[in-house]
């Protein structure tokens, strides 16, 4: 094989050497890529499911609020009640006249 034929094929297999190197590297930062590519869906995913709950429990703590707001009214009125029946009844004679 003539010497400059050597040559090139040398070259070339030294060219070819990085080249399949580079070629690595690409590929495994593509990969990485797609890894956070899906890992970031995955986030965005939990994100909307997540945010649906909390709309949800938001709604249902609202509720309870307003339910422990009317019960609380309820028991003040009722304590008022007994209040005014405990006053009538102190103020009544004992003989049970008014």
């Amino acid at each position: 094989m003539p010497a400059s034929l050597e040559d090139a094929l040398e070259r070339l297999e030294g060219a070819l050497g990085p080249l399949e190197a580079a070629v690595s590297r690409r590929l495994e930062v593509e990969r990485r890529r797609g890894d956070l590519e899906t890992e970031l869906q995955l986030m965005q995913d939990d994100r909307a499911r997540l945010a649906v709950e909390l709309d949800g429990a938001t709604a249902r703590l609202n509720r309870n609020e307003a339910a422990a707001r009317d019960v609380g009214e309820r028991v003040q009125r009722a304590v008022v009640s007994i209040q005014d029946v405990l006053a009538h009844i102190d103020r009544t004679p004992p003989n049970g006249r008014s």
